[in-house]
Protein backbone atom coordinates (compact mmCIF):
# COMPACT_ATOMS: atom_id res chain seq x y z
CA UNK A 1 0.00 0.00 0.00
CA UNK A 2 1.38 3.63 -0.43
CA UNK A 3 0.99 6.62 1.61
CA UNK A 4 -1.22 8.30 -0.63
CA UNK A 5 -3.52 4.98 -0.54
CA UNK A 6 -3.12 5.49 3.07
CA UNK A 7 -4.34 9.34 2.75
CA UNK A 8 -7.10 8.98 0.67
CA UNK A 9 -8.30 5.78 3.08
CA UNK A 10 -8.59 8.01 5.90
CA UNK A 11 -9.45 11.18 4.24
CA UNK A 12 -6.22 12.90 5.57
CA UNK A 13 -4.43 16.36 4.73
CA UNK A 14 -0.86 15.94 4.24
CA UNK A 15 1.07 18.44 5.94
CA UNK A 16 4.28 17.58 4.57
CA UNK A 17 6.12 14.90 3.00
CA UNK A 18 3.93 14.61 -0.37
CA UNK A 19 7.03 13.82 -2.05
CA UNK A 20 7.07 10.59 -0.03
CA UNK A 21 3.42 9.86 -1.09
CA UNK A 22 4.43 6.97 -3.70
CA UNK A 23 6.47 4.65 -1.44
CA UNK A 24 5.11 1.45 -0.19
CA UNK A 25 4.61 0.45 3.36
CA UNK A 26 3.54 -2.74 4.19
CA UNK A 27 2.83 -2.29 8.20
CA UNK A 28 1.48 0.23 10.73
CA UNK A 29 0.74 0.63 14.56
CA UNK A 30 -1.41 2.97 16.59
CA UNK A 31 -0.67 4.41 19.90
CA UNK A 32 -0.93 7.54 22.37
CA UNK A 33 2.50 6.04 23.91
CA UNK A 34 6.11 6.22 22.30
CA UNK A 35 7.30 4.59 25.01
CA UNK A 36 5.37 1.42 23.91
CA UNK A 37 6.52 1.78 20.54
CA UNK A 38 9.96 1.82 21.51
CA UNK A 39 9.56 -1.22 23.31
CA UNK A 40 7.07 -3.43 20.94
CA UNK A 41 7.16 -2.39 17.60
CA UNK A 42 9.55 -3.64 14.94
CA UNK A 43 9.41 -3.10 11.55
CA UNK A 44 6.36 -0.70 11.01
CA UNK A 45 6.01 2.41 8.99
CA UNK A 46 3.57 4.08 9.52
CA UNK A 47 2.25 5.87 13.22
CA UNK A 48 -1.11 6.48 14.04
CA UNK A 49 -1.25 8.90 17.17
CA UNK A 50 -3.35 11.50 18.60
CA UNK A 51 -0.12 12.42 20.72
CA UNK A 52 1.13 15.96 19.19
CA UNK A 53 4.86 16.34 20.68
CA UNK A 54 8.03 16.45 18.80
CA UNK A 55 8.82 12.88 21.15
CA UNK A 56 6.57 11.94 18.58
CA UNK A 57 8.49 12.65 15.31
CA UNK A 58 11.55 11.65 17.37
CA UNK A 59 10.55 8.37 17.98
CA UNK A 60 9.10 7.96 14.16
CA UNK A 61 12.44 8.82 13.17
CA UNK A 62 14.46 6.45 15.93
CA UNK A 63 12.23 3.23 14.31
CA UNK A 64 12.80 3.94 10.47
CA UNK A 65 9.02 4.92 10.02
CA UNK A 66 8.05 6.75 6.98
CA UNK A 67 5.34 8.49 7.59
CA UNK A 68 2.89 9.99 10.63
CA UNK A 69 -0.46 10.40 10.81
CA UNK A 70 -2.34 12.94 13.23
CA UNK A 71 -5.89 11.38 14.22
CA UNK A 72 -8.55 13.49 15.49
CA UNK A 73 -7.72 15.92 13.34
CA UNK A 74 -4.53 16.82 15.61
CA UNK A 75 -2.32 18.99 14.10
CA UNK A 76 1.72 19.20 14.94
CA UNK A 77 3.26 22.52 15.04
CA UNK A 78 5.53 23.97 12.60
CA UNK A 79 8.21 23.31 15.00
CA UNK A 80 7.35 19.51 14.12
CA UNK A 81 6.78 19.96 10.77
CA UNK A 82 9.71 20.74 9.98
CA UNK A 83 11.51 18.20 12.06
CA UNK A 84 9.75 15.37 10.44
CA UNK A 85 10.89 17.21 6.85
CA UNK A 86 14.18 17.10 8.20
CA UNK A 87 13.64 13.39 9.02
CA UNK A 88 12.21 12.71 5.94
CA UNK A 89 8.68 11.51 7.46
CA UNK A 90 5.65 12.31 6.12
CA UNK A 91 2.94 13.82 8.27
CA UNK A 92 -0.86 13.90 7.70
CA UNK A 93 -3.99 14.75 10.16
CA UNK A 94 -7.04 12.88 9.56
CA UNK A 95 -10.26 13.35 11.27
CA UNK A 96 -11.00 9.97 12.38
CA UNK A 97 -10.59 8.56 15.54
CA UNK A 98 -7.43 6.34 15.94
CA UNK A 99 -9.96 2.69 16.08
CA UNK A 100 -11.17 3.86 12.76
CA UNK A 101 -8.25 4.83 10.95
CA UNK A 102 -6.78 1.56 12.38
CA UNK A 103 -9.78 -0.44 11.27
CA UNK A 104 -9.81 0.87 7.54
CA UNK A 105 -6.38 0.58 7.29
CA UNK A 106 -6.13 -3.40 8.41
CA UNK A 107 -9.23 -4.17 6.26
CA UNK A 108 -7.32 -2.48 3.29
CA UNK A 109 -4.34 -5.11 3.59
CA UNK A 110 -2.48 -2.97 5.92
CA UNK A 111 -0.89 -4.85 8.90
CA UNK A 112 1.09 -4.78 12.40
CA UNK A 113 3.79 -6.58 13.75
CA UNK A 114 4.54 -9.03 11.09
CA UNK A 115 1.13 -10.32 10.07
CA UNK A 116 0.04 -11.70 7.14
CA UNK A 117 -2.72 -11.46 4.87
CA UNK A 118 -3.29 -15.47 5.55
Amino acid sequence: MTINTIKDLLGAEVLCGSEHLENDVHSACGSDMMSDVLAYVKNQAVLLTGLVNAQVIRTAEMMDMMCVVFVRSKRPSSDMIELANECGIAVMTTPMRMYDACGILYSNGLRGNGESDG
